[in-house]
Order: structure tokens, then C-alpha cells, then sequence
């Protein structure tokens, strides 16, 4: 995956697990590959049902950003921002389809908040999806409500749908299939980053 940020090369890595999503985990040894060879941010999106679990290895193999999903750490956020910090990651929040907006606000309010929200525009755990526009909905609100947040749109992203994201807020743009399967993959990100830079 790509992520589209103004003023940021990233790389964005997901970690599905069967017990939230059904396919499999690719493990801790891809960001280690990829920080020997590369100073770009590299966002780790993990949807998995224990995130505590993964913020050691994640740190020791270089990541930049750890988000978590909300579903799964309604009682043990704060301790999980805590430790995120402490190894010097950035911490973000995700939430699927169905979760409200709301549920995100006391991480986003609280004395050691998170740092992104990263709202899903497709159900998660398989790439190529179709973007749900009515997530931008969620985009808006959050915008209006925190203008400095960092706020991430994940599924169905490309040249036929950042305009729509962007101009509802996003200022991280997570793009797969649209980047990868493209006859000109530069192309798409330039586009796409355009657009976004162009909206803020």
C-alpha cells in the first residue's frame, strides 16, 4: 500500500489476523526489510484482535506509525497510546464501516491522545473493494470537529474517488490496487497527491 500525505513519503503495511479479519498476518520481518532500505514513514495498520502484543516487534523492526482499531481495545487504549509513544511510534486509531464516529472522540480528546484517525472506506482485511462514499460522512465530522487531526481514508481509493475524499477532509490518502495495478503507478500518486494538497 501507498499513503498519499502531503510533504511525507509513506508506506503504508496492514496486519490482518483471523480472529478480526479471515486472512493472514505477514508478521514484524517485512518492516525491518523495508527500514534497511528506506527512510519513508512507514504506517502500520494492524487488525488484529491484540495490538499490545505487536508494539515491541513493530518498534524494534522500525515502524513509524502503529493504528490500532478501536473495536478491539475499548479497554486497554490508553495503556496501548502509552506504550505506542513510548517506543517513539506515532499512534492512530482505525474504525470499520459499521463503528460510529463517536466511538473514536475520548482517544482523540483524551490527556494522551491519538495522533490520526483513520476511517475505513471499505470493510477490512481484502484489497480491491469498492469505495463507500458514505464514509465521508465520518470524514466531514471529524474535519469540523478537529481541523488539525490527521485524519486517513483507507479502501477503493484512486483518481475516481480522491476528489471525493479529499475535499471531505483527508489529508492521508491509503491507496493499493489503484497505485499497483496502474500502467503508470507514479502517475496515480502524483495525481492523487495533488488532489489532496489541492483541497487543504
Amino acid at each position: 500500500m501507498i499513503i498519499v500525505k502531503c510533504r511525507r513519503s509513506y508506506v503504508h503495511c496492514f496486519w490482518p489476523n483471523r480472529h478480526f479479519v479471515p486472512n493472514l498476518t505477514i508478521g514484524a520481518p517485512v518492516i525491518e526489510s523495508l527500514r534497511k532500505h528506506s527512510k519513508a514513514y512507514l504506517d502500520c495498520h494492524l487488525m488484529v484482535t491484540n495490538p499490545l502484543d505487536y508494539v515491541e516487534p513493530l518498534a524494534k523492526a522500525g515502524a513509524s506509525g502503529f493504528t490500532f482499531h478501536v473495536e478491539v481495545s475499548k479497554e486497554n487504549w490508553q495503556e496501548l497510546v502509552r506504550r505506542i509513544k513510548a517506543k517513539g511510534m506515532k499512534p492512530g486509531v482505525a474504525l470499520k464501516p459499521g463503528t460510529p464516529i463517536e466511538e473514536v472522540y475520548p482517544l482523540i480528546e483524551a490527556e494522551n491522545p491519538v495522533e490520526m484517525v483513520l476511517v475505513m472506506t471499505v470493510e477490512p482485511g481484502f484489497g480491491g473493494q469498492k469505495f463507500m462514499p458514505e464514509m465521508m460522512d465520518k470524514v466531514r465530522t471529524l474535519r469540523k470537529k478537529y481541523p488539525l487531526l490527521d485524519i486517513e481514508v483507507d479502501g477503493g481509493l484512486g483518481p475516481s474517488t480522491i476528489d471525493t475524499a479529499a475535499s471531505a477532509g483527508a489529508n492521508c490518502i491509503v491507496a493499493g490496487s489503484s497505485v499497483f495495478g496502474a500502467a503508470e503507478p507514479a502517475k496515480v500518486i502524483s495525481l492523487m497527491r495533488n488532489r489532496v494538497q489541492e483541497a487543504q
